[in-house]
């Protein structure tokens, strides 16, 4: 369980479609969403796996956060393909993917990190060292908690930028990660409030991202996004942490609250 409770807060859950974006810009896990996953045709099944698995490791028991582990196990077993000739055009545009590599799985626990500190960032303002540092250190256990063992994990705050940047150097899209990333940012499934929400989703999604992706991705950006982003982070600093807590955490109770059920 975390040291503290910033991760049971719902407005993270905001910086939830740059994360996804940041791992599908890894040509490993891009192409492995691509073939291997039909989340784009089931919208919500990627983010309630996510909130409940993020949930269990934050604020969940021993034992909840064993059930969702063998879970996320089970789903991620039949996820793999053969690696083709390292020489031949189809390795580079379908690298072997394995879901229990603990690099992969590593990239995407930082992506969760990157983008709740982001979020954090905007909403609440920066963090104090001690509160960075202990929000660091919680995070680890998103990735360690399935197969990144714990040395893989950057030592510290100034290690993981170091890894950061040298991450963000190696992403790239292509033609099936951009359709993938439009199928989840343009839904054509899914209940009516998930598709009416989906323009601030985008807005949001965009306005996160590392501008160089955002132009990877093809994303359109203009000064009116930039003013409109602006405008909702503003709103959203002074309206959400005065908001109840009980409003705040809702998300967490919900999911904690479904996979005890789930259990039962």
């Amino acid at each position: 369980m975390f040291t503290n409770d910033k991760a049971a807060e719902a407005i993270l859950i905001a910086g939830g479609g740059r994360a996804i974006l940041l791992q599908l810009a890894n040509p490993a896990i891009g192409h492995g969403v691509a073939h291997h996953s039909d989340f784009t045709n089931r919208p919500l099944d990627r983010l309630h796996a996510t909130l409940t698995y993020v949930y269990a490791v934050s604020c969940g028991t021993p034992e909840e956060l064993r059930a969702v582990r063998r879970r996320v196990n089970r789903a991620h077993a039949p996820v793999r393909s053969a690696p083709t000739d390292a020489d031949s055009e189809a390795s580079a545009e379908h690298p072997a993917y394995n879901a229990f590599t603990p690099e992969l799985q590593l990239w995407v626990a930082a992506t969760l990190y990157d983008s709740a500190v982001t979020v954090h960032n905007r909403v609440f303002g920066p963090l104090s060292d001690d509160e960075a540092d202990g929000m660091y250190r919680d995070y680890a256990a998103l990735g360690s908690e399935l197969q990144v063992p714990q040395s893989l994990w950057p030592a510290d705050r100034a290690a993981f930028a170091d890894y950061w940047t040298d991450q963000l150097s190696r992403l790239r899209t292509d033609a099936t990660t951009r359709n993938v990333a439009t199928q989840l940012l343009h839904p054509r499934t899914g209940p009516f409030w998930l598709r009416a929400a989906m323009p601030v989703g985008r807005l949001l999604t965009a306005g996160f991202l590392p501008p160089e992706l955002r132009e990877a991705f093809e994303l359109r950006w203009t000064r009116r996004d930039q003013k409109r982003f602006d405008r909702l982070m503003r709103v959203s600093s002074v309206v959400y942490p005065v908001l109840p807590r009980a409003i705040r955490h809702w998300p967490k109770n919900h999911y904690l609250r479904a996979l005890r059920a789930s259990m039962a």
